[in-house]
């Protein structure tokens, strides 16, 4: 225990006290001031024990501190999460609720925190509302002041919604997903859910205005495998430049394979059977596509496609430098061309330009091509990338007309943020148009090196549920 707690900082040790709060008493948590302290007061109430860590393991986890695990514990992230999905009867674990909550704390970006504390000046002390305050303290605060509870959830919906209405939605995201361990609900909905003993009743998350019940609102992600993830890696454009003199221009995609590498590792944790196909000419994408649409995906919930190539607006190229619209690959998914999906998530992602612009720098690259000749042609590559059918998601690199870019060393910022939130969002159970909102955000405040390129990408969708990869 000491070893593990010279390795932590203060922020740490603050979210450690807030995670268990329902094993120690109020008071004792906050005189631990350190967070050795903290582990003698789990031990003292019976949470820690010699022969058994698992809320220790838990905690640590909980924390992103995975590489405390192997260093001290003599366990890793598999064994905590297998523990999770079967816990011992009587063991000790992190209560939903709280990890609920330090889940918003970590989503709140610093201008968010800001308008918490605007928004909470009159109802908490201003001298808790300082700098130096945290959302873990704000909480902390208003459940001092009965503002908030696990059946007192309202004040909080409202704050997220004055300040910004995704925090909400993820947390009633997390709650649906703990929904058949523990109810929570807001006070405006208590009345006769409460069940044998005076607990709150089980098998359902709330039900808030505009929302549904968890069963209906999300779509089934059980099979195994979850589907298909295709990935279309085009690197090689010597075709293309031999081939077409408008592209003689045209770049091999250096640092695609990172990305790809990316790809893989994240959807076959997803659980997803990933195939990858490298250097297509257009119509070896065609041809390819074709394949997996006459696939029959009839026990598989879900069908993935990531396309790394250079592309202009609504089309990316082949190898040989010859164009596939997007719609074209897209509408190929549709109920009437694939039966077998009819009715599941058709899911895509585009690493490519949507317009034209010159190289800004060696390390970043422009995965675009030729420049339109005039603005009329310009114009016909404003169609719709996805069918009107609904359950499709299309995530874009890049906003039409405009270029993305690409690091020959680390990849694409597109593909490399998608990946680090798809791996750290879904064990979360964050919905996918969310975590995608959340690479928004990443994307579009990176900055190029030489002549401060920006880029955006952009989601457009037609799904009629919420879509989550569960881990487990």
């Amino acid at each position: 225990l000491l070893a593990v707690s010279e390795e932590l900082g203060q922020a740490e040790l603050e979210a450690l006290k807030f995670l268990s709060r329902e094993h120690v008493p109020r008071g004792r948590l906050e005189a631990a001031r350190s967070p050795h302290e903290l582990f003698e007061a789990l031990r003292e109430c019976g949470a820690l024990e010699a022969g058994n860590m698992a809320l220790l393991r838990e905690l640590l986890y909980r924390i992103g501190r995975i590489d405390l695990l192997a260093a001290h514990l003599g366990s890793g992230r598999e064994q905590v999460e297998r523990e999770l999905r079967e816990p011992r009867p009587g063991q000790a674990r992190v209560a939903p609720y709280s990890y609920l909550l330090f889940q918003l704390s970590e989503d709140v970006t610093k201008d968010e925190l800001m308008s918490f504390k605007f928004h909470l000046d009159g109802a908490l002390p201003r001298s808790k509302l300082t700098p130096e305050t945290t959302m873990l303290d704000i909480f902390i605060e208003m459940e001092k002041k009965g503002l908030l509870g696990k059946d007192n959830l309202g004040m909080l919906k409202s704050l997220c919604e004055k300040v910004n209405i995704s925090l909400w939605n993820r947390m009633e995201d997390g709650l649906n997903l703990f929904g058949q361990e523990e109810m929570i609900i807001t006070e405006a909905e208590r009345g006769s859910t409460e069940g044998p003993e005076g607990c709150l009743a089980l098998p359902v998350a709330p039900e808030f205005p505009g929302s549904h019940n968890s069963q209906l609102s999300t779509y089934k992600m059980s099979s195994r495998p979850r589907g298909v993830c295709l990935v279309l890696n085009n690197h090689n454009f010597a075709k293309a430049r031999e081939g077409v003199l408008q592209l003689r221009c045209l770049r091999d995609r250096n640092g695609t394979d990172v990305d790809a590498a990316a790809l893989r590792n994240v959807f076959s944790k997803l659980h997803f059977r990933v195939e990858e196909y490298r250097d297509l000419t257009a119509d070896e994408i065609r041809k390819t596509v074709n394949i997996f649409r006459c696939e029959d995906h009839g026990d598989k919930d879900c069908f993935v496609c990531c396309i790394l190539s250079h592309g202009k607006k609504g089309i990316i190229y082949g190898v040989d430098g010859q164009e596939v619209p997007i719609r074209e690959l897209t509408t190929s998914f549709t109920a009437q061309n694939c039966h077998s999906l009819a009715g599941k998530p058709k899911v895509f992602f585009i690493q490519a330009c949507q317009g034209d612009a010159l190289q800004k720098a060696v390390t970043i690259e422009a995965d675009a091509g030729e420049q339109d000749a005039s603005a009329e042609r310009d114009r016909r590559f404003q169609l719709e990338c996805i069918p009107a059918e609904a359950d499709f998601l299309l995530g874009m690199a890049t906003l039409q007309d405009y270029v993305s870019y690409r690091s020959p060393r680390e990849g694409t910022w597109y593909i490399q943020a998608l990946c680090q939130h798809l791996e750290s969002r879904c064990p979360r159970g964050e919905d996918v148009v969310s975590i995608l909102t959340a690479v928004n955000r990443e994307v579009s405040r990176k900055t190029g090196k030489w002549n401060a390129e920006k880029q955006m990408p952009q989601p457009i969708f037609t799904l009629r549920k919420k879509l989550i990869f569960p881990v487990n």
